[in-house]
């Protein structure tokens, strides 16, 4: 299997800069798997999707301001992109420099703040932060929000706000888990009083899920580790939907690899720990009857499980189409709702 399988030509003016306004405002796809049927709605249709007795399940990692811009402590101009924090004290990071920072060197940051590189695994730094306050203290002061790199423009004061679901609670992402975007408290309520149900896992996404695939065939790909919880009682109410044959429903691709992680023999059990899984066509769904998502980028790890959860010639088929109506992709883009392959 190929990653030029999961090539598709799309318009750069296609790309959304900016997110729609309100949040419910955005366009949905509707993919019915089974049948390969595409229909053009709103996402204010959504309800008409779901039905009493179904269980959204969300992710509620919140973003943190992860992006610092400064110099080397030899003058020349950095880029720090937070990928995870070790500690209070420590973190995990992409450093873009014209010179490959050593180890030892200082980061002279925005705000007088300084980190020293202690080691280098790969792509990422291990950095220490010369400061008595947290990291996350200092991320809220002089961080920018992390857009994503095919947003062709600084971070703006909404950002903070329009990057982040409205139910994101757990600090430590530095991607948005972008299915998520779309709702309002309005709608959350609405959907609550249908009688469908929610519940929550958290998965830090990383930067990583903007990495490129380097390797041809798609079954070489090693995919980096993210932090995931999922809690005992959303366990109960994941396991008693599934026994009772209600619809387990994800609100994005990060809610499907943190259900399939902790899934054994069609249950999920509870979990903390990092979960590197790479779902591909092919790939044997427990869990997850429907899908809520947004549209990815061509050759991605993403537009890859989608392409697992709704056959690949259906979205391959949906994104086409998705192309010639107009829709807006990626992060601030439009969505997709689909039914599972079976």
């Amino acid at each position: 299997m190929r990653k030029s399988d999961f090539n598709y030509s799309l318009p750069p003016e296609l790309v959304a800069q900016y997110p729609a306004s309100p949040r419910t405002s955005s366009r949905l796809l509707h993919l019915e798997s089974a049948s390969g049927v595409i229909r053009d709605l709103r996402f204010t249709d959504l309800p008409s999707l779901l039905q009493a007795g179904d269980l959204l399940v969300f992710n509620d990692t919140r973003v943190i301001p992860a992006r610092l811009l400064g110099h080397k402590d030899s003058g020349g101009r950095i880029e720090v992109l937070i990928e995870r924090l070790l500690d209070a004290h420590r973190a995990l990071a992409q450093v873009r420099a014209s010179k490959s920072p050593k180890p030892g060197q200082k980061l002279m940051l925005e705000g007088d703040v300084t980190a020293v590189v202690q080691s280098r695994d790969g792509e990422f730094y291990e950095l220490t932060f010369d400061t008595d306050k947290p990291i996350l203290d200092i991320l809220d002061r002089i961080g920018h929000v992390p857009l994503p790199p095919y947003i062709g423009r600084a971070d703006e004061t909404a950002d903070r706000e329009r990057y982040q679901t409205v139910y994101a609670r757990q600090r430590g992402a530095v991607a948005a888990p972008t299915a998520g975007l779309h709702f309002d408290e309005a709608m959350l309520s609405r959907l609550k009083e249908m009688g469908v149900d929610s519940a929550f896992v958290t998965l830090h996404v990383g930067a990583g899920t903007f990495q490129p695939l380097r390797v041809d065939d798609i079954r070489e790909h090693r995919m980096h580790a993210e932090y995931l919880r999922v809690m005992p009682d959303v366990c109960d109410q994941i396991n008693a939907a599934k026994n009772e044959g209600r619809r387990v429903v994800a609100v994005g691709t990060t809610v499907v690899r943190a259900l399939e992680t902790a899934a054994r023999d069609g249950r999920v059990n509870t979990f903390e720990n990092e979960t590197d899984i790479f779902i591909y066509p092919g790939y044997r769904f427990q869990i997850v009857d429907a899908l809520l998502t947004n549209f990815h980028l061509p050759e991605s790890t993403l537009l890859m499980l989608v392409c697992a959860f709704g056959g690949t010639g259906n979205v391959m088929n949906a994104y086409s189409h998705a192309v010639e109506q107009k829709y807006r992709f990626y992060s601030y883009g439009d969505a997709m709702f689909v039914t599972r392959s079976r």
